[in-house]
């Protein structure tokens, strides 16, 4: 009895095989008559139990099922299982099909890419993305689609903004740097600047069809990567997570000032302006030389009130840039704002004697702030006498005064 069970059994196992030759056969026949979505029927039918059939039948499973997706367009699925394909032959040591599948996904690839070039140059940015990292994920040596598709889903929008936080910090797990060198040489028929594969380049150079060879280098992206992760964050509002990015950020590059600048201003948006002060102080040290710096470090002084250190800054930033208006009408309205400061104790006093004499002190010292602040805006005007800024200050500061002469000249030059 026992034996006729064992043969029943076998008898069962050989039906299954049977049952599984025929459903890939019928995928097969259905593939070369270009019916992929008959051929995707036929061996959904044998998935239940294919993971019991031999390695040469698994493979040729696989095989097929990711041309009939990838003929479909779904190219998730299709990697997936050339994929597979590609892993049982490996294990099996009989590669069949690797070859022919590894030439598909080449050309399946390349055809993903041409067409994510093109989305994003109609602005389709979160398809772009999608391809880009099914690149990356059917080609992972080559880790610039992956950074390519964080940028293209970047550039999607916030509705976008998860995608690219896991791509990114993909990047950061796999530490893709992206430096390198960059080749090119100008096309001699169109006289373009074009980039090419290092050896592509140096054949056209000898064939003539190209000249001016140029090796670039091409610096590292990590600092990038950081800091864009940060930044999303940011722009969702995840401010704890956007704050201790950057200090992994800042950890990893100590002596990139644009970290710092954005921490800064992480904590500015966050109305905590002391921290703000302290790191802008920070990156000024870093880069003394940056006048944008100074200047934004003596709004946030006077914004504070601190207004001889915030004096300090423009006239610092006007040394580096002496063109560099708005630090010259910030300069001008720290005094005008002094100034104004004390019309506040003037419109307390009453008549007495002691009152009127502390009313004509204070308006002196007033009336000194303001004309400071016009010589500052006037020595501007000899070099920019047409800046719209710079004269309706000084209308005011005029008018103010009580000066009607520069402010009748003032108002013609503005008209």
């Amino acid at each position: 009895m026992k034996r006729k069970m064992l043969v029943l059994l076998a008898m069962g196992v050989s039906l299954v095989g049977v049952a599984q030759k025929d459903e890939i056969k019928t995928a097969a026949k259905a593939m070369k008559t270009g019916d992929a979505a008959g051929a995707k029927t036929a061996l959904m039918s044998a998935s239940g139990s294919i993971s019991g059939a031999d390695e040469k039948l698994q493979a040729q499973y696989y095989a097929l099922l990711g041309d009939a997706h990838a003929k479909l367009s779904e190219f998730d699925p299709a990697i997936e299982a050339y994929k597979k394909a590609i892993s049982i032959e490996e294990a099996s040591g009989k590669k069949k099909y690797s070859a022919e599948i590894e030439q598909k996904m080449s050309q399946m690839s390349a055809d993903m890419v041409n067409s994510a070039v093109e989305d994003n140059a109609n602005k389709n940015f979160k398809s772009a993305a999608k391809k880009l990292y099914q690149v990356y994920n059917m080609r992972p040596q080559d880790t610039i689609y992956l950074y390519y598709a964080a940028s293209s889903a970047v550039t999607a929008g916030p509705d976008n903004y998860d995608q690219a936080i896991k791509y990114y910090e993909k990047l950061k797990e796999i530490n893709y740097d992206g430096s390198g060198v960059k080749y090119t040489a100008v096309n001699v028929a169109t006289g373009e600047v074009e980039e090419l594969d290092q050896n592509t380049r140096d054949l056209y150079i000898k064939a003539g069809t190209h000249k001016d060879p140029k090796d670039e280098k091409t610096e590292s992206k990590k600092a990038e990567i950081v800091k864009n992760i940060a930044l999303i964050y940011q722009e969702q509002g995840k401010n704890d997570e956007a704050l201790a990015a950057y200090e992994d950020a800042i950890a990893s590059n100590p002596n990139d000032v644009n970290l710092v600048l954005n921490k800064a201003n992480l904590y500015y948006s966050m109305g905590d302006k002391d921290k703000f002060k302290e790191l802008m102080a920070q990156a000024s040290e870093m880069d003394p030389d940056n006048a944008d710096l100074l200047y934004n470090i003596g709004v946030i002084n006077m914004e504070q009130g601190n207004l001889e250190e915030a004096r300090a800054a423009y006239k610092r930033a006007l040394e580096i840039n002496p063109d560099y208006t708005n630090a010259q009408l910030n300069l001008s309205t720290s005094y005008v704002n002094e100034g104004n400061a004390l019309i506040d104790e003037m419109n307390t006093l009453g008549t007495s004697r002691a009152d009127t004499q502390r009313y004509d002190e204070l308006k002196k010292q007033k009336d000194d702030l303001f004309k400071k602040g016009a010589k500052i805006l006037e020595d501007a005007l000899k070099q920019k006498p047409n800046n719209e800024g710079i004269l309706a200050q000084l209308k005011n500061i005029y008018g103010a005064l009580g000066d009607n002469e520069n402010f009748m000249r003032i108002k013609q030059m503005m008209e």
